[in-house]
């Protein structure tokens, strides 16, 4: 199977809809060679802005140019996200600006930066922000969807992405805020989202060789949130699982906890980064460390059924 990471479709997807709309503009901090906004730069070097480090003022000049009727995308490490939150908050999200934040190198599979740049808590940051569109990809396909998507919605848009390649999936329907069934189930329900859909349908498939059923169910939207489609699962399986390369704290876990508790849950558990940070290795390393290949996922839903 093809693999793509996710931020190099993020630096296509830009060119792509710098071509159909003149109005939108990417700013940069000093990493377009890593974010893949490069692309963008060599494509249209006229609407293209490299802030340097920074990212505070990137916002600041972002939010700037969206009252300007322009359309912004900031790219930056997801780490960075603090470095620039008071302005996101306050600059962008509060008066409610039409800009887009791309961020890369998210989680732990970023690798051998080690955990002062593996961000494992910016999708908690984003949720909480009112007004905020939050989008984790799991694939390229998807990633060109959430940008076309994100173009569209008049409002602050958080895209997620990473740096560590993975498999490119047949596309699929797409509508922001809704979830979508991988695989159907009745003993249990996997919540996944982001690129820990690759090894959530290596456990799928580990379980399913041990006789247990478990349904999958991809989020590319973490806000607005598909409550009906994690409720509809949670009722029909009734024990549930959640999956990400993030925090159990803030992020996909307590995003589904909160839509389904009081809707028929035997057993929750989340699956994700537990409380620390990250730490320098390769990322398959990485993964391993953090009980997050598909293997170590399928123990760990059997040995909690």
């Amino acid at each position: 199977m093809e693999k793509k990471a996710v931020r190099v479709a993020y630096g296509e997807a830009l060119v792509k809809l710098g071509e159909k709309n003149d109005k939108v503009v990417v700013l940069d901090a000093d990493l377009a060679a890593a974010t893949m906004t490069n692309a963008f730069k060599k494509a249209y070097p006229d609407r293209f802005y490299d802030c340097g480090i920074a990212e505070a003022n990137m916002v600041d000049m972002a939010a700037g140019m969206s009252t300007m009727g322009l359309i912004p995308f900031c790219s930056t490490f997801a780490v960075f996200a603090g470095r620039n939150y008071d302005q996101i908050r306050n600059g962008v999200c509060y008066p409610k600006f039409n800009v887009k934040f791309g961020f890369s190198h998210a989680g732990i599979t970023l690798g051998e930066d080690g955990g002062s740049h593996q961000a494992i808590e910016d999708l908690a940051l984003m949720r909480v922000l009112p007004g905020m569109t939050v989008f984790v990809p799991s694939d390229a396909n998807e990633c060109y969807q959430c940008v076309d998507a994100a173009a569209k919605i008049d409002g602050p848009v958080y895209i997620r992405t990473a740096r560590l390649a993975s498999p490119v999936y047949d596309p699929r329907p797409f509508t922001v805020g809704k979830g979508t069934v991988i695989k159907d189930g009745k003993d249990c329900v996997i919540f996944t989202c982001g690129i820990m859909l690759e090894h959530t349908l290596e456990a799928v498939d580990l379980l399913s060789q041990q006789g247990i059923d478990a349904a999958l169910v991809s989020f590319h939207t973490l806000k607005p949130f598909d409550e009906e489609l994690a409720r509809e699962y949670t009722a029909k399986c009734k024990k549930v699982f959640t999956v990400e390369e993030h925090s159990i704290i803030g992020g996909l876990g307590d995003t589904v906890a909160s839509a389904v508790i009081g809707h028929g849950v035997e057993k929750f558990m989340k699956i994700g980064i537990n409380d620390v940070f990250g730490q320098s290795g390769k990322p398959a390393d990485l993964l391993i460390e953090y009980g997050l290949t598909g293997t170590q996922i399928a123990d760990k839903i059997k040995n909690n059924l």
